[in-house]
């Protein structure tokens, strides 16, 4: 798919996500697919009851494959950028660390997603927090602008991941840090899987290789690049997940060869530092 067509793909894709409030990205051992099942995948992935319980439910959609906040050593007074917000969860959780002298900018491409964030920060009095329209490709920030950049299975949605670190790399002040959870590939998927609309929604075929990962956050000038947690990925949940079946019937994939697939993905968290000078 063209970059024009998969950007497109992906936002009305997350348009209705954000209507109905489910999908999954979670690693492995979680329930995925129902708003009822969210709390369960957050909790999976690192988010513990105290977070979960202080934010509005509506924020925590299900849809993370970790918890970067809780790993970004955040301080009083930074500014922090989150890349895809989608119900603003992170941006929150980053909220309340960076305090009111902190400032959270969350940004995503679905307008249906900005306007449930910004219900859920109206609902809980979040005045640090703001939500911006606009691509990852190309963020609608100033160079030099954020403390540190977190983003929370959302990368591996982009047609243009070497593109989405340089921009990344671009708004960090000089001694910024990134804080990234994601999917990667230890090997490739089926092509057809590639092709897939669906599968692409679903945070499949959009993923590309651990290493190759890793080359485009250093290759955009971060250095220290480093995996700190690694896990195995699963769709043995994926029977209840509206978009995993939409898979199935529109590839013509088994469930079993979904779940081959499923055995080559993993979630990891990856740090980077844009070093002072730079």
């Amino acid at each position: 798919m063209k970059k024009e067509e998969t950007i497109k793909i992906v936002r009305e894709g997350y348009a209705k996500v954000a209507k109905q409030g489910s999908s999954c990205c979670a690693p492995a051992d979680t329930c995925c697919g129902s708003t009822g099942k969210a709390k369960d995948i957050s909790k999976f992935v690192g988010y513990s009851d105290e977070e979960l319980t202080s934010v509005p439910d509506a924020a925590n959609m299900g849809l993370g494959c970790g918890n970067p906040v809780a790993l970004a050593s955040l301080k009083e007074g930074e500014t922090v950028i989150d890349l895809g917000s989608g119900g603003g969860l992170d941006c929150f959780l980053a909220a309340r660390k960076v305090g009111k002298s902190g400032r959270v900018i969350g940004i995503d491409m679905t307008p249906e997603m900005l306007e449930r964030a910004r219900e859920n920060a109206s609902r809980g009095n979040y005045l640090n927090v703001e939500f911006r329209l606009g691509e990852i490709e190309n963020l609608p920030a100033a160079d030099n602008t954020a403390d540190i950049i977190i983003s929370n299975c959302v990368i591996n949605l982009s047609p243009d991941k070497p593109g989405v670190f340089r921009e990344a790399f671009r708004m960090l002040k000089p001694g910024g840090r990134i804080m990234i959870s994601d999917l990667v590939l230890t090997k490739d998927i089926p092509d057809f899987l590639k092709g897939s609309i669906d599968a692409y929604i679903s945070c499949l075929a959009g993923a590309i290789k651990k290493d190759e990962y890793l080359s485009a956050v250093s290759d955009a000038g971060f250095q220290d690049v480093e995996i700190i947690d690694e896990r195995k990925f699963s769709l043995d949940c994926y029977s209840d997940d509206p978009i995993a079946k939409a898979v199935i019937n529109n590839t013509g994939i088994t469930a079993e060869q979904l779940k081959e697939v499923a055995d080559t993905i993993v979630s990891i968290k990856v740090k980077g530092v844009k070093k002072a000078g730079i």
